[in-house]
């Protein structure tokens, strides 16, 4: 009997914390997989870089092409060479407090740019099934708690807006034009491969400088803010099986537990024995105390226009038809960041 022909995913935002963990999952299960990546003076490749070093030159499986989402004719030119069965959208600029900076080139990216994936697989002709990774920032001021895929959408912030057009421009082709077009509505997903500009990070890194020595002042914005934080490489998952469902749909992918900024912070720094000292805006006035505390400050500078104060997914759909669950509890999520940085 024949061998299956091997399966061929495009990644869009293949360098990405998200799109370095779905390269993984996917050549792991014997996927082709080509990604697109956006031409610059200096190399993004950190994160995949082992799986390159894996795969090349024995197992050739792992494709890289040149291209950007506001460029229409490189989003073909990688679909008619990669021939893909399925394409993830992950590309966009995914920062919300600089989406505020830069709205337009966030609306541009994160917006526009899922639509012209969508346009440029109708131009060319392919029948791929297309997942977009939408945010739980599309919820933003919410109507209700948990939030599911009923829940109406109260963006917050450029970012946010972008994605909500998104995600309705996705289900727009998929009733339009018959395409298996699915979104996953994510809530909060990180990683020791988290960008080092995200609050989590920030605080797994100041950890880290904390434990050498080298700082003990950390500057955050809003510790009251609530999420609802899952393990990146769980998320990944959620996709791939997003797009083997037997009718494209809309997914959202959530623990169902929240937890604060703060919570965050008294997690990480306990990994090291480190006590805390908090100093800001509307709290008592601490210093660094004698006991070798660390002091978070609190700065206004990385609080944003529009704060989104609590976020908590519901993901019984997702449990139901799709046999998703989480596997890493936000403790082991914690610790694990913690000591990435701390071995980095």
């Amino acid at each position: 009997m024949a061998d299956s022909p091997t399966k061929r995913a495009l990644i869009t935002g293949i360098t990405g914390q998200d799109g370095s963990y779905l390269a993984e999952l996917l050549l792991g299960k014997g996927y082709e997989v080509w990604g697109m990546l956006r031409r610059s003076s200096t190399t993004n490749l950190q994160r995949i870089a082992h799986l390159r070093q894996r795969i090349h030159p024995d197992f050739p499986r792992l494709h890289l092409r040149h291209g950007d989402i506001t460029d229409v004719g490189s989003i073909q030119a990688v679909i008619e060479e990669a021939k893909p069965d399925e394409i993830y959208a992950l590309a966009s600029q995914s920062h919300v407090k600089v989406s505020f900076e830069v709205p337009e080139y966030t609306c541009d990216v994160t917006g526009l740019g899922t639509l012209r994936l969508l346009q440029a697989m109708r131009d060319v002709g392919s029948e791929a099934s297309f997942f977009h990774a939408g945010s739980s920032e599309q919820f933003g001021k919410v109507a209700e708690t948990p939030q599911n895929e009923l829940t109406r959408f109260y963006p917050r912030s450029p970012y946010a807006c972008a994605k909500v057009f998104a995600c309705n421009i996705t289900k727009n082709y998929r009733e339009s034009y018959g395409m298996f077009a699915s979104n996953g509505i994510f809530f909060n997903h990180e990683s020791p491969r988290r960008g080092d500009t995200f609050v989590t990070r920030k605080i797994t890194r100041g950890v880290a400088a904390a434990a050498r020595g080298e700082s003990d002042v950390l500057l955050l914005g809003n510790l009251d803010a609530q999420r609802d934080w899952g393990f990146a490489g769980d998320y990944v998952d959620a996709m791939w099986r997003i797009l083997q469902a037997e009718k494209p749909d809309d997914f959202v992918i959530a623990t169902g537990e929240t937890h604060s900024v703060r919570e965050f912070c008294e997690l990480a720094f306990a990994e090291i024995d480190r006590p805390i000292s908090w100093r800001g805006e509307g709290m008592d006035e601490q210093g660094i105390g004698p006991n070798g505390e660390v002091l978070i400050e609190i700065d206004s500078r990385f609080f944003r226009p529009a704060e989104v104060d609590l976020l908590l997914g519901d993901a019984t759909k997702a449990r139901n038809e799709l046999g998703w669950k989480p596997t890493v509890s936000f403790p082991e999520l914690v610790s694990m960041m913690v000591r990435a940085d701390l071995d980095g």
